[in-house]
Formats: C-alpha cells, sequence, structure tokens
C-alpha cells in the first residue's frame, strides 16, 4: 500500500462505530433542548466535533491516513455533486431575489390562487415540479423562495410555509421516474420503474390526499392582502424558465445555469439590475451558501469513518438476525434503509448501500420485489426528510433564515407517508403485491 492511500478494508460489525453519531446528535439536538433554543449550538460546530470524534476513535490506521479516509467521504462524487447544486442555487437565489423575480412570483401567486387554496396550491405545485424533475432539492430550490415571500405577505408562519414546500418535494423524490431513488431501489431488487410505481402510489397517495385535504381546511384561515401590486410579468420569466425546464427534465444544474443567465440578462434589460449588480447578488448568495458546504463536507467525511469502522454493516446485521416471516422481513427492509440513511443523510446512497440485502431479504422470504424496492424508496425518503443535516432540510433552513427544527414540526406529509407506509406492511396492503 503506498504511504498516501489509506487502507479501504472494512472492519468487523461494530456499536462503537456509530458512537460519532450519537456524540453529533447529544450536541446539537439534546443540548438544544437542554437550553431551548435551537441557535445556541452551531450545527457546523456539532459536525465538528464529532467528526474529530471519530478520528481519534478509529484504530488501526496512522492520523494521516485517517485524514485521508475522511476526506475520501467528504469527496465522494454524490456530495461534490450536491455542493456545485448548493453553489448554483446560492447564486440563482440571490440574484433572482435582487432583480424582483421572488417578489413578482409572490403577486402572481397571490392574485391566481384564492386564499383559501394558496396552501393547498403550492404543496400541490411542489408535488407536481418534484415528480416532473425527481429532484427535492430542485423543487426546494424553485419553490422555497416564492413560499417564503408569500409568508411575508399573508398571516401563514414561516416555517409552516417552507414545511409544505418540503413535503410536496418529497412526494416526487419517492415517485419520480428519473429520481435517483427510484432508479437505484428498482436496480436493486431488479424490477421495472413502471411496476414500483404502480405499487408505491398506492402506499403514499393517501398520504398526499390526506395532507392536500388539510391544507385545504388550513387555507381557510389565511388572509392574504387586499390590495396586492401589479404583477411585474417580464420579472416572472427566470422563475417560468427554470420550472419549465425542470419539468422537462433538463438537468438540474443546467437549469439553475438558466435561471442565473436569465436573471441578469432580464434584470439589465428594464433596468432593474446593473451588470455589477447581478455579480455581487451571485457572490452573495454563493457565500450564503458557505455553511450548508462546510455542514455537507463534514457529514460525509464523518459518515465515510462510521462506514469504514463498520458501524453500518452492523446494523444491517443486527436487523437481520431475527426475520422469520414477511411482515417481519418487510420491517427488516423499512428499518434497515431508515437507520443507514440516518448515519448517511443520503437516501441514494443508503438504498445503494442496503440494495442487496434487501433483495437477499426479499429473495428468501419470498417478498414481492416491487413492493420491496417501494419500501425501500418510501421510507429513505420518509427519514431523508426529517432529519435535520440532510441536504432537503439545510437547504430549506439556508433558503428561509429558519433551523431545520424550526421545519422539522411542520413535515406534515413526510410522517403521514411513514405512517401510512407502515400500516401497509402491518395490514399487508396492497393485497396483489404482499
Amino acid at each position: 500500500m503506498k504511504d498516501n492511500q489509506p487502507t479501504t478494508q472494512q472492519r468487523k460489525p461494530s456499536l462503537w462505530a456509530l458512537s460519532p453519531l450519537l456524540v453529533f446528535l447529544c450536541l446539537y439536538l439534546v443540548t438544544s433542548l437542554i437550553v431551548n433554543d435551537f441557535y445556541k449550538v452551531p450545527i457546523t460546530v456539532a459536525f465538528l466535533a464529532s467528526s474529530i470524534y471519530a478520528l481519534l476513535i478509529t484504530r488501526g490506521l496512522p492520523l494521516g491516513e485517517r485524514v485521508t479516509l475522511f476526506s475520501q467521504g467528504a469527496s465522494n462524487k454524490n456530495i461534490m455533486l450536491m455542493l456545485w447544486i448548493f453553489i448554483l442555487a446560492g447564486a440563482f437565489a440571490q440574484s433572482a431575489q435582487a432583480m424582483g423575480a421572488v417578489d413578482a412570483a409572490v403577486n402572481l401567486t397571490l392574485q391566481l390562487l384564492p386564499d383559501q387554496l394558496l396552501l393547498a396550491g403550492i404543496f400541490l405545485a411542489a408535488c407536481f415540479i418534484s415528480i416532473s424533475v425527481g429532484t427535492s432539492v430542485g423543487t426546494i430550490v424553485a419553490l422555497a423562495p416564492v413560499a417564503i415571500g408569500l409568508a411575508e405577505e399573508t398571516d401563514v408562519e414561516l416555517p409552516f410555509m417552507v414545511a409544505i414546500v418540503v413535503g410536496g418535494a418529497f412526494f416526487g423524490d419517492n415517485l419520480s421516474f428519473i429520481s435517483d431513488t427510484t432508479i437505484a431501489s428498482t436496480q436493486s431488487l431488479g424490477c421495472k420503474m413502471r411496476e414500483k410505481f404502480e405499487v408505491n402510489s398506492r402506499i403514499v397517495m393517501p398520504a398526499a390526499i390526506l395532507v392536500f385535504l388539510f391544507y385545504i381546511v388550513e387555507g381557510y384561515r389565511v388572509q392574504a392582502p387586499s390590495e396586492l401590486p401589479t404583477v411585474e410579468w417580464i420579472k416572472v420569466i427566470p422563475y417560468v424558465i427554470v420550472l419549465v425546464t425542470a419539468i422537462m427534465g433538463v438537468n438540474v444544474m443546467l437549469v439553475l445555469l438558466l435561471g442565473i443567465l436569465s436573471t441578469g440578462i432580464i434584470g439589465m434589460a428594464n433596468g432593474s439590475l446593473g451588470f455589477l449588480d447581478w455579480f455581487g447578488a451571485m457572490g452573495k448568495g454563493i457565500g450564503g451558501m458557505s455553511e450548508l458546504i462546510i455542514i455537507t463536507l463534514l457529514a460525509g467525511g464523518m459518515l465515510e469513518i462510521i462506514r469504514h469502522n463498520g458501524g453500518i454493516e452492523y446494523i444491517i446485521q443486527k436487523l437481520t438476525q431475527h426475520v422469520n416471516n414477511k411482515r417481519g422481513a418487510e420491517l427488516a427492509i423499512a428499518a434497515l434503509v431508515s437507520i443507514t440513511n440516518c448515519c448517511t443523510a443520503n437516501n441514494t446512497i443508503a438504498i445503494i448501500t442496503v440494495g442487496p440485502i434487501a433483495k437477499e431479504i426479499t429473495e428468501k422470504f419470498h417478498l414481492d420485489a416491487r413492493k420491496s424496492a417501494s419500501l425501500l424508496d418510501t421510507f429513505s425518503c420518509l427519514v431523508q426528510g426529517v432529519i435535520p443535516y440532510g441536504a432537503q432540510l439545510l437547504m430549506a433552513a439556508q433558503l428561509s433564515a429558519l433551523s431545520p427544527l424550526d421545519i422539522i414540526r411542520y413535515l406534515y406529509y413526510p410522517f403521514c407517508m411513514g405512517a401510512i407506509a407502515l400500516l401497509c406492511i402491518f395490514v399487508r396492503y396492497p393485497r396483489k403485491y404482499s
């Protein structure tokens, strides 16, 4: 082995390997709950402390190789792709704000939707966009600024409005044919995406309908301003470009680049944004993503150390050793991907990690591969949608200047989806696939 390359041999399953995650949770969640202030402990500091701890408990490698292993986890291709999206998202969000696109989109939404349908309309838009583009992050980037503006113009609490967007974003992340999680789960279980969609939609559509009806009822307390400003239609174009190209299935990075270019061109054309002001807005937006980027890098590195030390293997081993019937097998698949997702903070990686085990369980207990794939995807999206250190909640919190925990308590769709998915396991629904 070369001096600059650490060993990649994974250790035996180990409960102790999961202790860095416990350190993080204690520092961030428990301490914040004790002092009743989720801003007292910066999440970056909590991740830094738990990452240092993870390096210290790793045995058998020199310190330099531990740091190299940590860096390999931080530079994982999925994490790096997410960072580029964060950078472009920051530039687009701030440049759109600077040239007036957000205000124009908010005014247009207020004029098009009746007060009582505002909440349900935002949820439906998030569901439609996310199932079209296959990415929850892209949906949050596109709709969160509009939701934030709507909260400012109405009497709706900001965390509640942002949570509507996040919930709808995970509806499409779970069901979309072009979602990474759909591709990963169907490939792992060896079934067709169309068949998985049929089963998956039967599991989650009841949750989406219930939440949609709830938002209609809640919408009756929304009071929009009686006098609305005139809509500057030309300033809505950047959002139209972003939404249309996203729905067409264009790569999310190209979508954001087109959005950034359109804010500059339109802003300079109508005099609302100068050339240097455009550059300044982009720079401010990118700088505003710095904390999110640091958190993502630290989380990726720490979770690679956990994997190397046998933490993921420990979870898989313990959850599969007592399975003895179909219901237990489905619960094991759900628990496996859920706990692994907590450790990896990436639902696609979690599915890829436990996919082979899920396939073994499916074959051993004669489960329907289409339902197993649906459970893999659904429970990974559930966990990804509610962990405060997941990319989606961090992005939503960054854009809205909130704590992720402020948003979590309003995430009705992910929790409802998870409850109904569990019920489907216990009552063996859908019958045809159980």
